[in-house]
């Protein structure tokens, strides 16, 4: 892998992870809807968004490459209900009281990132990774059990992400179409769910004047840009190097839960935390190390 590569592939999951990890602002925002109206919106217009990025997109005949694999389209539509179930579990994790679980999630998803590394794409950790990996988890084992109960939020958002990121990194398309296709797919979806239970105020045409509108339509390019950087992203870097860079949402998610939310954050899941935030550090130096003597 170019060291160029590897390089962009660091930037743009720098970009990613940062934006998922102040999400929760956004949809503090547009907390006035209901969680599935929130996810369809965000289909709709992160729809309409690419669809209009697509237009200005230099790399012409994806379109009838795409046409004639047919199994790219399958893998497509899974990774696409993957990602919308993901979307409704954050945001109603996030609005519900729930971003500490959800935060948990993305801190346990970047270890189901590195055994889907290792086991499906024949990865190879360092022992310095490992020794990451093992305190990692660790952490993630100690806030299990002060849970006190199955953390079902934790665990559906990690399993959702982490076999959508698989998915697209295997899927031969390329980022920005595979992304407005995955949103195309949704679309009938979003619309019959609209139709069949839409009862809020965005089904009123007046409603479509107003400033709250604006924020719900900014639910495409704020839903699509990071996405797109994320699949990018997942072309540059080793499976796991992408997973532990994945800490930073759940590092931000977590800091706006106590700080800001006010969230409950016990002392005694504060230890699992600082196991997670070690291993990190200690994965942080081995990448360093690394990059350090490619250049």
């Amino acid at each position: 892998m170019a060291i160029a590569n590897l390089r962009k592939g660091y930037l743009l999951g720098l970009t990613t992870f940062s934006i998922w990890g102040l999400f929760p602002l956004y949809f503090k925002a547009v907390e006035q809807f209901a969680a599935p109206e929130i996810v369809t919106q965000r289909a709709i217009w992160s729809a309409l968004f690419g669809s209009l990025v697509l237009l200005f997109w230099k790399h012409s005949g994806w379109w009838q490459e795409l046409l004639a694999h047919p199994k790219r389209i399958g893998v497509l539509m899974i990774s696409s209900v993957l990602i919308a179930s993901n979307w409704l579990i954050y945001v109603w994790a996030v609005n519900n009281g729930h971003m500490v679980e959800a935060s948990l999630g993305y801190y346990i998803n970047p270890l189901v990132n590195v055994v889907l590394g290792l086991l499906i794409l024949h990865e190879r950790l360092r022992p310095l990774q490992w020794l990451a990996v093992g305190m990692a988890a660790i952490g993630v084992a100690l806030q299990l059990i002060t849970l006190g109960e199955f953390p079902w939020v934790s665990i559906a958002l990690a399993l959702s992400f982490g076999s959508y990121g698989l998915l697209r990194k295997q899927a031969p398309v390329a980022a920005l179409p595979g992304l407005v296709v995955e949103t195309w797919l949704l679309l009938p979806l979003a619309l019959g769910w609209l139709l069949l239970f839409g009862s809020g105020p965005s089904t009123e045409p007046a409603f479509w004047t107003t400033t709250e509108a604006l924020w719900l339509v900014a639910a495409g390019p704020v839903t699509l840009i990071p996405l797109l950087c994320f699949n990018a992203a997942a072309r540059h870097l080793p499976y796991s190097t992408l997973g532990f860079l994945q800490y930073i949402t759940p590092t931000l998610l977590l800091l706006l839960a106590v700080w800001v939310f006010h969230e409950p954050f016990p002392a005694d899941r504060q230890l699992a935390f600082i196991c997670i935030w070690a291993g990190l550090a200690v994965y942080s130096y081995d990448a360093w190390q690394i990059m350090r003597k490619a250049t």
